[in-house]
């Protein structure tokens, strides 16, 4: 097909030709034919110059917390008869928002090339990667012929995850351990308790051979331990309450506190207000499950807290419980929040203040409403980041609130 060069050319072509024929001057048809004779030879040699190249596309890694490292290494071969031509490939990013440009020399029969690029991680989100193209262009750039070589891909950002501690230990009902009563054990457990199959990010040092040789299934031996602590976290996603920079920092809150209680062994819940309940798990899988939501959240019309809250106090699941919000949201809300203190071992409250919702707004100069009922209130500010003000409410003299030493 003809590029934008090439149809002005065309387009030039014609108007000389008219001129000419108006004017009667022959040297215009002769520049009028020399222009479209250079139209159809540039036509000619991408239809007729062949070329058979394979692409293989990998990023190391695809999922990545905000502001990591992604890394796309991209592999192409000549699979052909027949020396290739100078191509330019061209990948999009985000939906085209973005390309990775880049010229592949010519390349032998079974002659292989590599390129890598870094692919920008400052923004959480499901970005497309791809479809890559090749670009083949005459040398005048006249014509170009367009051919797609590697498929599109899917790069997952997760929100910036803070080094806090965890919420402080309750304990609750293990439901994949069968057992109904807390033990005298150790944390990690001793004693053989029960067999279940293999999750991602199991101990291979705990599979059960001989069970994995009759069953045909990779199974692990599960210990007998004492009850597991369990943290919900409850994300605010209203629209009505948020603004686009504080909606990042409740996700990346909300990450953060879900990464710290899974890596303290406890299982881990997230329940939002646009109607996803991830359950109670502590696989690897799960985590990245929840991680994977939150970097494709986004604010929504529904009001979803009440029955949400109201859910939560009928079921009594237990636990600890961290509730991440804004200041801009109705008093009511907060009071229903303070009602759940019965039913957990314990209740947090993450309030971002006005001054994350309007960066315009003085760090002191609109008070947050006062929460009563609720014993921890982790409070953010313009000039008070999260994971500060977390780390402040829940360490003491570097122990960690409501633990025993």
């Amino acid at each position: 097909m003809l590029t934008r060069r090439g149809w002005m050319v065309a387009l030039g072509t014609l108007l000389l030709g008219m001129t000419g024929r108006l004017l009667g001057i022959v040297e215009l048809y002769m520049l009028a034919g020399a222009a479209m004779s250079l139209v159809v030879a540039a036509l000619a040699f991408v239809r007729l110059r062949r070329f058979d190249l394979d692409a293989a596309r990998e990023l190391r890694p695809a999922r990545v917390h905000a502001g990591g490292d992604s890394r796309v290494e991209l592999l192409v071969s000549n699979t052909g008869t027949r020396r290739s031509p100078v191509l330019a490939a061209r990948d999009p990013f985000d939906g085209g928002r973005r390309w990775a440009r880049f010229l592949i020399a010519p390349l032998a029969p079974g002659e292989a090339a590599r390129a890598a690029y870094r692919l920008p991680t400052q923004r959480r989100g499901i970005f497309d990667l791809g479809p890559m193209e090749l670009h083949l262009e005459d040398p005048f750039g006249l014509a170009a012929s367009t051919h797609h070589a590697a498929p599109a891909t899917r790069l997952t950002v997760y929100p910036r995850v803070d080094p806090i501690p965890p919420l402080p230990l309750t304990r609750g009902n293990d439901p994949h351990a069968g057992a109904d009563h807390p033990t005298a054990l150790a944390a990690a457990g001793e004693d053989f308790y029960a067999l279940r199959e293999y999750e991602v990010g199991d101990d291979l040092r705990r599979v059960h051979w001989k069970a994995t040789a009759r069953l045909d299934e990779l199974m692990i031996r599960q210990e007998e331990m004492p009850w597991q602590g369990r943290a919900t976290v409850l994300v605010d996603l209203r629209r009505e309450v948020h603004s686009p920079a504080s909606l990042e920092l409740a996700l990346s809150a909300a990450a953060s506190v879900v990464s710290a209680c899974w890596l303290h062994r406890a299982l881990v819940r997230l329940v939002s207000t646009d109607g996803v309940d991830s359950g109670f798990a502590a696989g690897h899988t799960h985590v990245e499950a929840i991680l994977e939501h939150l970097a494709g959240a986004t604010l929504g019309r529904e009001n979803k807290l009440a029955p949400i809250l109201s859910s939560l106090r009928r079921e009594g699941n237990g636990g600890a419980l961290a509730v991440v919000t804004t200041a801009a949201a109705p008093g009511a809300d907060l009071d229903r929040v303070a009602r759940l203190r019965s039913r957990f071992g314990s209740v947090t409250l993450v309030l971002l203040e006005h001054s994350v919702i309007d960066p315009g707004v003085p760090g002191r100069a609109t008070a947050s409403p006062a929460v009563p009922g609720i014993r921890t209130v982790v409070r953010v500010g313009a000039d008070r980041p999260f994971a500060g003000a977390w780390s402040a409410a829940f360490t003491n003299g570097g122990r960690l609130a409501g633990t025993r030493p």
